[in-house]
């Protein structure tokens, strides 16, 4: 008989469950991690709600694609890994065989399966990974701040696909969110000295502006974003907030349009000003090659995540986040089980 195991089951679209259900068998090239941490982002908000996120999520599913743990055991072809060994996960699996992939655009899959997504991810005892997506850390990387590592790729990805980075250059990120925070901090790893952020709170504000060393904050509330940059960060997905991010760029500058917005949504721009400006707008989808720079910015202390998870939870307190039934303000971290080290 098999070994069983607690996992909060997505039964169906808007409703989670807690079930027994199987431990995972280890596959060949695969291995199985007990859980230490998982984070709950907006695209769990999403895929509770029906909605795709890197790919559907089919009911019932596990879900959990923000991961930390520890290996349980590993399959007759697992090469690099062994049990015990303190891991993270990089959720997204490509297929190596589509034109994407093949092109080297590997976020662009066209067969793409995810851990918590598509398959069964960290909202449980132990789930499973094959071992190429599966990173060792280092032990300056806590479990805790490694479940992180998955948003802090989504914003390396970011980095890479932009064109040169320079530090006399000046950065507005739009929103004060978990991501906008991230960013925050990468952008000045990777040379930006003077950055903007905005929000909706002054309390808030002035604590980001404290804690991420930053040089102006705004309260979108009560000002208007006054001067224009070389970089704009869109971390809210929202047509008023990609709207401002496009009119606060200078000439030559770059914008982002990280935050996502909902399927459908659209925003105005005056396409004069695109072209007058010479903007170049751009999306970001997950995370290839990102995890190795991801886990340098933790382990040296540039990119600082445990402050910023506000919210420890059980796995019985997840629903009331995502139906907004208990809110919370601030990133929310599942301790599945935060004994381990």
């Amino acid at each position: 008989m098999a070994e069983k195991q607690q996992a909060l089951v997505m039964t169906e679209v808007k409703n989670m469950e807690i079930k027994e259900v199987d431990l995972p068998a280890v596959k060949a090239d695969e291995v199985v991690i007990e859980t230490a941490y998982a984070g709950i982002c907006g695209t769990d908000n999403a895929l509770f709600n029906g909605l795709p996120g890197s790919a559907d999520a089919v009911p019932p599913i596990i879900l959990g694609h923000e991961n930390s743990g520890v290996v349980k055991s590993v399959g007759a072809d697992v090469q690099y890994l062994k049990v015990g060994d303190r891991v993270a996960v990089d959720p997204n699996i490509y297929c190596g065989k589509c034109h994407y992939c093949r092109t080297g655009r590997p976020e662009l899959c066209e067969n793409l399966s995810a851990v918590g997504v598509t398959r069964n991810g960290g909202l449980e005892q132990y789930f499973s990974a094959p071992e190429r997506v599966v990173y060792k850390l280092p032990d300056e990387v806590s479990l805790r701040e490694a479940c992180s590592l998955e948003p802090i790729s989504c914003a390396v990805h970011t980095m890479k696909i932009m064109d040169e980075i320079t530090p006399y250059q000046t950065a507005l990120i739009i929103g004060d969110g978990y991501m906008a925070k991230l960013f925050a901090q990468i952008l000045r790893a990777y040379g930006i000295q003077n950055i903007t952020m905005t929000g909706r709170h002054d309390d808030l504000l002035a604590q980001e502006k404290e804690q991420l060393h930053l040089n102006q904050v705004i309260n979108t509330t009560k000002e208007k974003i006054e001067k224009s940059y070389d970089v704009v960060f869109e971390c809210v997905g929202k047509p008023e907030t990609q709207e401002q991010a496009v009119q606060a760029a200078n000439p030559g500058a770059q914008v982002m349009m990280f935050g996502v917005g909902a399927p459908g949504q659209t925003f105005e721009m005056n396409t004069y000003e695109v072209f007058k400006k010479q903007l170049t707008i751009k999306g970001s989808m997950i995370n290839p090659n990102a995890f190795e720079d991801s886990i340098a910015l933790l382990k040296s202390g540039a990119v600082k995540i445990e402050p910023f998870q506000a919210n420890l939870l059980r796995l019985d307190e997840v629903q009331g986040v995502l139906d907004h039934s208990t809110p919370k303000v601030g990133k929310c971290v599942v301790a599945v089980n935060p004994n381990l080290k």
